[in-house]
């Protein structure tokens, strides 16, 4: 049996401890400083207050301050914060934590420089910890929180620098319905699952052209949605390429693409927009809901622009991004750009 501490009682952190609980390992939740009341609910309980799911019976909960206990004798730590709360991880957890715990981390996301650059978290949890040479490990999708503690069939993959210790890790999770890839390909992995939340905001405009153009909410049009869908993929094979992805770690984002526009948060911003609300009105909307979507389409959108003003990238390869921008940054209306969609394929 291994111990696994997973630092974040988010939903995906409370959620990736279920299938290593199922193979036997004990699993320490500990919460941030935002989860108490996840934590102490979870205690009470036994259910995940966000998530609205049973956890395993066999959890122990942590609040912040007993982390260090949580950490003593633990053979993996799981970083399960969301991307607004990397700088915070880094600093109160990465920098303190010792330097051969292996790391896996659930966080999605990049983060963009004043030349244009985009930098995986992995890459970025590392430089902001010290440059300690931590064994940091990531997960990439598709898989959603609340499907995973449903025990639904999904496949996930895995990506570090170390395969050894990849399938290591892969050892203490995978399970009949949790099946796990891994690769070190961690720019591409991380790259891709990150992409997929800035383009399914695109997608979901179209659900919400749907209900606009119906009247009736729920009412979806799926040829659109393809069309959307095609663009987006088509857009995020370009911005992997560039960075360097291997083809392969496409499919991943494409297929966490999919999951995604077909629920949760990013499907409800871009059917707000789609509806015809303003940025501004859809966000006060959501209050309070964490909207990972609209930080990394504007990094993601901001740095292809940056690279398209020095001429490394082709502003007619973006038309998709380019508008998610406008809509969140130019606060423009939706006018999904289907004219600079088409192309002409000669072999």
């Amino acid at each position: 049996m291994s111990i696994i501490t997973i630092v974040g009682a988010g939903m995906m952190g409370s959620a990736i401890g279920i299938p290593a609980a199922d193979n036997g390992h004990e699993v320490r939740l500990v919460g941030t400083p935002l989860d108490r009341e996840i934590i102490d609910h979870a205690r009470k309980t036994g259910n995940h207050l966000t998530m609205k799911r049973k956890l395993p019976d066999t959890y122990k909960y942590y609040q912040f301050e007993e982390m260090q206990e949580a950490l003593k004798g633990a053979d993996l730590m799981v970083g399960g914060v969301s991307s607004f709360g990397v700088e915070w991880f880094a600093e109160k957890v990465l920098k303190v934590v010792d330097k051969e715990l292996p790391i896996l981390t659930v966080t999605k996301g990049m983060m963009d420089d004043e030349e244009g650059n985009l930098m995986v978290y992995p890459d970025l949890f590392e430089k902001l910890s010290g440059n300690r040479g931590l064994k940091l490990n990531a997960v990439g999708g598709p898989c959603t929180s609340y499907e995973l503690a449903d025990l639904d069939y999904t496949e996930v993959t895995f990506c570090g620098k170390d395969i050894e210790l990849l399938r290591w890790i892969r050892s203490l999770f995978e399970t009949d319905y949790y099946n796990v890839s891994v690769s070190n390909d961690v720019i591409g992995v991380e790259a891709a699952v990150a992409m997929k939340n800035a383009y399914a905001l695109g997608v979901s405009l179209a659900i919400g052209l749907s209900e606009k153009r119906e009247g009736v909410e729920g009412k979806e049009h799926y040829n659109s949605q393809a069309a959307i869908f095609g663009q987006a993929s088509k857009e995020m094979k370009k911005v992997l390429a560039f960075m360097g992805a291997q083809e392969e770690s496409l499919m991943l984002g494409i297929g966490d693409l999919y999951v995604t526009v077909f629920g949760g948060r990013t499907r409800k911003i871009g059917t707000l927009l789609g509806r015809g609300l303003s940025f501004d009105e859809a966000m006060e909307t959501l209050k309070g809901v964490t909207l990972e979507s609209i930080v990394i389409a504007t990094r993601s959108a901001r740095a292809v622009k940056k690279k398209i003003a020095v001429g490394e990238l082709n502003e007619a390869d973006f038309p998709l991004l380019m508008h998610i921008y406008e809509i969140i940054v130019d606060k423009k209306p939706v006018n999904v750009p289907w004219k600079k969609f088409e192309k002409e394929i000669i072999i």
